[in-house]
């Protein structure tokens, strides 16, 4: 009953939503939902019911991301009524009812042990998380929405066929077929091997187009840099943490075959090659929403490194699962209150440092709508004038972006670089160390690439052109700030109950 809770409550709301007649209070159904939500997840886990059918259960992955992504929205859901009244012009209904679905899906994907069921649901994300791209209806987010749909079905589709591939292993073996993962791993020594490994190829492309890997992840720079912070918020920390788990549990079957050696070569030179595309991209961008686009494409592939390393890896990638999902609350909200104020995502360049013209015209899609009204003393500001003076001009979004920085790069003391160490120091035990190393290097280069653009936005005097009566409010902080302390506790101390779910995530990925 729990995980059916877990799944319908949000559902409900959010047909509630589209219902509700008075708009000043249906935001507030939000946060009633991440709250109900959240004890649903805490009672799911600490009493860790038994399946009810085969279809429906937690996995220890699962439950660690279950309540991750619930303190997550919850975050998100104390965030968006602040957001929303700043935009009273705005249809928040269908908004509403659509992040309330989106956590009913991301639910349903960790709590199904049917692959069928886990594909229907990732689909229905895709479906859910359209209108909220379109928000802002300009040129740019309807673009945006265009390669999401399209990109991500041609994912999703080659998702299914691996699916099917899968189910055919098993029938091509003289067994009985079946899509539900206990099943699957019961049966992995016998499965066909030429169609087991074919439709794992199939499944790793298609989810990780979901998750953002490169070279897959052309959707994303373009989805995340026009969704508005919390949306960016959910689609980084809840559908991409949910499609890694789908790889993981096709990961699960091949090691149950005895061939996890296949799945983790894959894995190993995907990470690599995502990390070092988006270190490439990171190096000299300066639209801030599209830097926060390639650092997630770096962090999806941190994640399959580590469990394509293994050993003590793996155990890093679990922590990086969880690290990764709360600090991208932090960046994307931060960015998404930078946004509102300066009505600007490019960052003033660096000294000696300018812009290309291609930067500069796909910086701006901050719609009318948004930008601060003109007036005799504060003009409307101009789509040239970039992004400084941030600690001068909003000193709580900017020190939580400055913040968020150094922990999404694995700076000491945030969980992050506990996460990033413990995958390293993997690599070397395993004999991995060239890909130790190049780990290393490849971190570097994102740490300067993004701290150039971070620093410029802090530092410096803020435009003339600002207004000065945009600032942050309670709403739009508190939450980031909560956030940040959860980031910078799973670094500073991890308490034994967390240890054990960690580390039995860990073994279950890793053991037959």
């Amino acid at each position: 009953m729990v995980l059916a809770a877990l799944i319908l409550v949000p559902l409900g709301l959010a047909l509630v939503a589209l219902l509700w007649p008075v708009a000043r209070q249906r935001p507030w159904l939000l946060p009633l939902g991440g709250v109900a939500h959240l004890v649903l997840s805490i009672v799911a886990v600490a009493g860790r019911p038994e399946q009810l059918t085969p279809w429906l259960g937690l996995d220890p992955i699962a439950r660690l991301l279950l309540v991750a992504v619930s303190v997550l929205f919850l975050a998100t859901s104390l965030y968006t009524p602040g957001y929303l009244a700043l935009k009273p012009g705005r249809d928040q209904r269908v908004f509403t009812a659509c992040l309330l679905a989106l956590l009913g899906m991301i639910s349903a994907i960790l709590a199904a042990q049917h692959l069928g069921l886990m594909w229907v649901a990732l689909e229905a994300c895709t479906l859910t998380t359209a209108p909220l791209l379109y928000f802002h209806r300009n040129a740019r987010s309807l673009e945006a929405l265009w390669k999401y749909l399209l990109v991500g079905s041609v994912g999703i589709a080659i998702a299914f066929l691996g699916t099917l591939f899968l189910a055919y292993s098993a029938l091509h073996a003289g067994l009985k077929p079946s899509l539900v993962l206990s099943d699957l791993v019961g049966d992995a020594p016998r499965l066909s091997r030429p169609w087991l490994h074919s439709g794992f190829v199939l499944l790793f492309i298609g989810y990780g187009t979901k998750m953002g890997l490169a070279p897959m992840h052309t959707w994303k720079p373009d989805a995340y840099g026009e969704a508005s912070g919390l949306v960016g918020t959910l689609l980084a920390g809840g559908v991409s943490s949910a499609a890694f788990l789908a790889i993981l549990r096709f990961h699960k079957i091949l090691v149950a075959a005895g061939d996890g050696a296949f799945g983790r070569q894959i894995m190993l030179v995907a990470g690599l090659l995502s990390i070092a595309v988006a270190a490439a991209f990171m190096a000299r961008l300066r639209d801030f929403k599209r830097l926060l686009a390639y650092s997630s494409v770096e962090h999806m592939g941190i994640l399959v490194l580590g469990v394509g390393i293994g050993g003590g890896a793996t155990l890093g990638a679990m922590l990086h699962l969880v690290n990764n999902a709360l600090v991208k609350g932090v960046l994307f909200l931060a960015a998404g209150n930078i946004h509102r104020v300066y009505g600007s995502k490019r960052a003033a360049a660096p000294e000696g440092l300018t812009p290309t013209p291609h930067e500069g015209e796909r910086g701006e899609a901050a719609d009318e709508a948004d930008r601060p009204p003109p007036s005799a003393t504060s003009p409307a500001l101009a789509s040239s004038v970039p992004v400084s003076g941030l600690l001068r001009r909003l000193p709580w979004s900017g020190a939580l972006l400055l913040l968020g920085f150094l922990a999404v790069t694995g700076s000491p003391p945030f969980g992050t670089f506990v996460s990033e160490l413990t995958i390293v120091r993997g690599a070397f035990a395993t004999g991995h160390g060239a890909a130790g190393v190049a780990f290393l290097g490849l971190l570097f280069v994102v740490f300067v690439g993004m701290g150039s653009t971070v620093l410029a936005m802090a530092q410096g005097p803020a435009p003339s052109t600002v207004p000065a009566e945009r600032r942050d409010t309670l709403l739009t902080i508190a939450p980031v700030v909560a956030l940040l302390a959860c980031v910078l506790g799973l670094g500073l101390y991890l308490p034994a109950g967390l240890q054990t779910a960690f580390a039995e995530a860990a073994a279950w990925l890793e053991g037959p």
